[in-house]
Formats: C-alpha cells, sequence, structure tokens
C-alpha cells in the first residue's frame, strides 16, 4: 500500500498525552484531523523516537521525534453514481451543493443508493484527496431527504476540519424558508404558555429546549428540558396567508444543528410546517379564510414546507468569507403562490 510520512518534533511545554500533543503539533499541510490521528495511533501508524506507540494517552516530552506513517486515501466502499446536481460552488477543497427535496445526503441500510454522497463520488471523481483515509466527500452537516437546500461538502482533511470547527463553534449562518401552520406573533396569547418559547425585539420567537431521540417512536425527536442536547431555534415572520391569517411564511435561522430541530421547535410552539408528515399535524386550512385553490394546496403539499435558503460560512482553507443563496424550489413557490403570497 502506498503511503507518505509525516515527520516533526515535539514543541515546548507539550500536553502531556500523545493524542493532545500531535493535535497540536503537527504540521497544518498534513490536514490530520484529531479523528484521523487517533485512528492512526490505533493503527501503530504513529512512531515516538523510533518506537511505534498505540496508547493515545503515552507521556511525550519536548523534543521527541515524531514520524506518522500515513497510508494514501482508499477508494470508498459507496459506489459512483451519475446523478445530475446543480453545484453552486466549487473549489479544491469543498463543494456547496442546492439538494433537491427527496435525494438523501449519505447511504444508509434503507437507502444504499442514489443518495448524494453516489452523486458527489462521481462529480468529484480524482478531485478527492481523501477524508479519514478514504476517497470520500466529507459530510459535516445534513438536512433531511425531504428538505431542500444548501450543503457544504469538504473535499479534503484540511476542509472536513476546518469545517467542522465551524459547526462545533455555531458560527456558520444557517437560515431556512418554511411554511408553517398558523402565524407565531408574539401578540399571541397562547404562545406565552408554551414552554421554552420566548420573544425577542423585532418579534422574533426564541425557542429554546433540549432534544432527544423519542422513547418510543425512534424515528422522531422529542423535546425536552432535561437531557437530550441543548437546541436553539430563532422565527421571523416573512408573509402571513389568509384572513384572518392562518398560514405564514418564515425565515428559521439556527444557533444549533440537532436532527429535525426546526421541524420539531416549530411543532412544539404549534406552528408545524405545511405537509411534515411527522410533527406537521395535518390540520386544515379553512377555505373561508386562505380560499378553496390554498387550502387544496396545502392540504396536498407532500412534503415538509422547509428550504435551507442561505448557508454562510469563512473558507476552512483560504480564510474568506463566503455566502450563498438558493432560491425557493418550484414546489414550494407555487405552494406559497397558491396561499396568496406574492
Amino acid at each position: 500500500m502506498a503511503e507518505t510520512l509525516v515527520e516533526f518534533v515535539i514543541a515546548e511545554d507539550p500536553p502531556k498525552r500523545l493524542d493532545k500533543a500531535l493535535s497540536r503539533d503537527v504540521p497544518v499541510e498534513a490536514s490530520l484531523s484529531r479523528t484521523r490521528l487517533a485512528k492512526l495511533i490505533a493503527e501503530g501508524g504513529v512512531a515516538l523516537n523510533g518506537v511505534a506507540v498505540t496508547d493515545p494517552k503515552h507521556k511525550v516530552a519536548e523534543g521527541d521525534a515524531v514520524v506518522i506513517t500515513v497510508p494514501v486515501a482508499e477508494d470508498s466502499h459507496i459506489g459512483p453514481e451519475d446523478i445530475p446536481l446543480e453545484v453552486i460552488w466549487e473549489d479544491d477543497d469543498l463543494i456547496v451543493i442546492n439538494k433537491p427535496a427527496g435525494m438523501v445526503v449519505h447511504p444508509a441500510p434503507g437507502t444504499p443508493n442514489g443518495t448524494l454522497v453516489n452523486a458527489l463520488l462521481h462529480h468529484c471523481g480524482d478531485t478527492l484527496s481523501g477524508v479519514g483515509g478514504m476517497k470520500r466527500p466529507g459530510i459535516v452537516h445534513r438536512i433531511d431527504k425531504e428538505t431542500s437546500g444548501l450543503l457544504v461538502v469538504a473535499k479534503t482533511d484540511a476542509a472536513h476540519q476546518g469545517l467542522a470547527a465551524q459547526f462545533e463553534a455555531h458560527t456558520v449562518k444557517r437560515y431556512y424558508r418554511a411554511v408553517c401552520y398558523g402565524v407565531p406573533d408574539a401578540n399571541d396569547p397562547r404562545l406565552r404558555g408554551v414552554r421554552g418559547v420566548n420573544f425577542e425585539s423585532g418579534n422574533i420567537m426564541k425557542i429554546t429546549t433540549h432534544l432527544a431521540r423519542h422513547k418510543t417512536d425512534r424515528q422522531r425527536q422529542a423535546v425536552l428540558f432535561e437531557g437530550g442536547r441543548h437546541a436553539v431555534t430563532r422565527v421571523r415572520i416573512v408573509q402571513p396567508f389568509g384572513n384572518p391569517a392562518v398560514a405564514c411564511l418564515v425565515e428559521c435561522w439556527l444557533e444549533t444543528g440537532r436532527t429535525h430541530q426546526i421541524r420539531v421547535h416549530m411543532a412544539h410552539a404549534g406552528h408545524g410546517l405545511i405537509g411534515d408528515p411527522v410533527y406537521g399535524g395535518r390540520r386544515k386550512l379553512a377555505e373561508k379564510a386562505i380560499g378553496v385553490k390554498g387550502a387544496a394546496a396545502a392540504r396536498s403539499f407532500d412534503r415538509q414546507a422547509l428550504h435551507a435558503a442561505v448557508l454562510g460560512f469563512e473558507h476552512p482553507v483560504t480564510g474568506d468569507m463566503l455566502r450563498f443563496e438558493a432560491p425557493l424550489p418550484e414546489d414550494m413557490a407555487q405552494l406559497i403562490e397558491d396561499l396568496g403570497g406574492v
């Protein structure tokens, strides 16, 4: 197997543990993430002063000579597929895609092919230098199968590490457009009684809860206030629909990025998304308020009306600030028109 050697010396005042010292001192150009370094240690690919070390807690000292043997990235077991992609941006380090509704991001037992990863393997071909030792795109974040919109994917270990750090630090800007039942307005007295919901200046609804997998339905997420993972969503009214208003186009942005976060948070607030088969509740909109056409459009919309519209982040290699915007897909634009929107 082809391999490359990464050689360097432990700098002054190092962390006591080998894994932490390597993470601090490994040359940036080696593009080795903490996860990748841990795997190389376990596989015997790290030598300290000429002796292979497999214990990540092994003590190190200033001046220790390190040689890391890095196998050349292997081909992924996931097969490339010639599936059309809408590429918004691409360079040697990353690619930004406008994902259509209906496409799964990563292969899983129920969806072994036809995914975004299969399509990217075909599209990127030999330009993938390897993520985690494998020639594959690095999935840093996901959006649900039936949610459309923007995704950034790493093509190198360095880009993957840099993007992951930004998502972990919650500095990535992610704005979604959604169509929900009702209008999340601060003047609604019902919302004042919903735990975890409050309003900020500008009529911005802030939802703060914990989220965890549902105890009995493993396909769902559940709102908790103890345990689970902290989750924060903010929501702004864009355009109400109906007279009186019975639905609304909203903009949602994430402080955290948990599974189904917007969908479950909006349902918790009593404003589930139109078309959402899991959390939406499939309510009927009053024809007197919204019209026959609008009521029928909402009733027949067959996916959650959710679109990842804006994505902004710092390029993990160049440091440039990037911002991308994807227009609403045809089905959501038509829904909004039928509801009486512009």
